[in-house]
């Protein structure tokens, strides 16, 4: 795969990431459960819809049999991205539904969600179809599941430990890690098995697709930057301490 698909499938894991770490801080912080509710959602949209299985997407470009067809079961690539969302969702609820931090909400969502991009990629993985069969390097298998949960909490450690705009920055791109390095080091752990006397796979070509899913991740991401920036700022952890002075000094 050329290195220019590698640098763009690392950077829309990166921005997904990103964005979806920015929601989940605002899930942290908001005034209600709906609210909370709502920005785990646009969270889970942007780093298991966009961060995750577009990131997956892309890199799949770059997966041939030469002189073989690849193709695509549609229902299993569209049960992919659902799971990516709905697995990501579960792992933000542990993770993002509190404002105060705790290690085992940190540990327990990252590992939820490290699980979730693993999960998205063997499913993804499922939906292919070549001229014999795709086999797995346990080994590798067990690394690439390892280095998607390593590289969530990590992430989430970030998007907690530190206030500054650089720092929430740098967790989406360690996200971005968490997805690439699961990604790739799981195809590095496949084994194809191919004959030229099996029959041809069944299924569409990935181009066939390609068009709709873009649109509809640049209409996703482009609500998804609405939502962020016009939300209202949050407050620092000076401002969250002082309040918290402020309150205990008026009860007392």
């Amino acid at each position: 795969m050329g290195g220019w698909m590698f640098a763009l499938a690392y950077l829309t894991s990166a921005v997904g990431g990103t964005l979806g770490l920015a929601c989940t801080l605002h899930a942290r912080h908001a005034a209600s459960e709906a609210s909370r509710l709502r920005w785990l959602a646009l969270a889970s949209l942007s780093i298991g819809g966009i961060g995750i299985w577009l990131m997956h997407f892309i890199g799949m470009l770059g997966f041939a049999t030469p002189g073989m067809p690849v193709r695509y079961d549609v229902v299993r690539t569209a049960l992919s991205a659902v799971i990516a969302v709905a697995a990501v969702f579960g792992g933000l609820l542990v993770f993002g539904a509190r404002t105060r931090f705790a290690w085992w909400r940190l540990l327990l969502g990252g590992t939820v969600t490290g699980l979730a991009v693993a999960l998205m990629h063997y499913t993804g993985m499922w939906a292919v179809r070549v001229q014999g069969s795709i086999s797995y390097q346990p080994g590798l298998f067990l690394l690439s599941v390892l280095v998607g949960v390593v590289a969530a909490c990590a992430a989430f450690w970030f998007t907690v430990a530190f206030d500054r705009s650089l720092y929430r920055l740098l967790a989406g791109f360690v996200m971005g890690i968490a997805v690439c390095g699961m990604h790739y080091t799981g195809m590095a752990a496949v084994q194809l098995h191919l004959s030229m006397t099996a029959p041809a796979p069944s299924g569409v070509d990935v181009f066939s697709f390609l068009f709709p899913v873009f649109v509809l991740a640049g209409l996703a991401t482009a609500v998804i930057i609405w939502a962020v920036l016009t939300a209202p700022p949050l407050a620092s952890t000076d401002d969250r301490r002082l309040t918290a002075g402020l309150v205990q000094t008026n009860s007392g």
